[in-house]
């Protein structure tokens, strides 16, 4: 029977290219999303793929929507923790809601969605997270002290509730992508951007296409004896 697997943030950018990645390897997939109705209707209709919407920096909405995707689609056995937003600015610039935001809707998330289905994972001794960090996560970034707290928590999270879950069948495991050719990078300054690329040993920018890959990697059947590693894909930016 097909691995059900639920993506958040999943209908545009590297979410996108997890999602179809899933599908093509076998998995009945369904894609949270948080706000633009427009993109989401077309990736359904591009890619077949059923999308729900719900804020997954809220408990409750989590739990809802979640409740809905096993309904409709069956109960969850992999779960990918992509959705994450940006509030860039120094921290003596930067307000209150700009930090709370980031650390909601980046960190907060992976509470909100592992909570709610890690029962049922323990409950059938299987179970594939994978959540998403970042490079700034790891060696941390100017003007990002909000994004890159909550990416290097994202870290600790997986490390810890890897142990958690391993004698139950459940692997957590984390990626953190480089600079990855997305709507986000690209409203990067064009001046930045190629200093950002000057950085990057193989000379480009990443595609999503190649995190999606190392997704379908970690939540294979296969997968078993994977957990609590991070997994970098950054063109050799940060070697870590």
């Amino acid at each position: 029977m097909a691995r059900v697997a639920l993506v958040t943030g999943g209908t545009r950018g590297i979410g996108e290219a997890i999602c179809v990645a899933l599908k093509n390897a076998g998995c009945k997939v369904a894609a949270n999303y948080g706000g633009n109705d427009e993109r989401a209707k077309a990736f359904t209709s591009r890619t077949g793929i059923p999308a729900f919407k719900w804020d997954v920096s809220d408990f409750e909405a989590c739990k809802e929507g979640i409740a809905q995707v096993e309904k409709e689609v069956g109960p969850v056995d992999i779960l990918v923790n992509n959705a994450g937003i940006t509030r860039d600015g120094t921290i003596h610039k930067m307000s209150h809601d700009a930090w709370q935001a980031v650390i909601d809707t980046n960190l907060g998330s992976c509470f909100n969605m592992c909570r709610n289905v890690i029962e049922g994972m323990r409950s059938r001794n299987f179970g594939r997270i994978v959540n998403i960090g970042s490079i700034n996560g790891q060696a941390g970034q100017y003007g990002q002290v909000n994004y890159a707290a909550a990416k290097s928590g994202i870290h600790g999270f997986t490390k810890a509730l890897a142990q958690e879950g391993a004698r139950a069948g459940i692997t957590v495991n984390a990626i953190a992508p480089g600079y990855i050719d997305t709507d986000m990078v690209a409203a990067v300054p064009g001046d930045v951007l190629d200093k950002i690329k000057a950085r990057i040993p193989v000379g480009r920018l990443g595609d999503a296409s190649e995190i999606a890959r190392g997704v379908v990697f970690l939540t294979a059947d296969e997968g078993g004896f994977i957990t609590g590693s991070t997994l970098s894909i950054n063109g050799g930016q940060h070697m870590y």
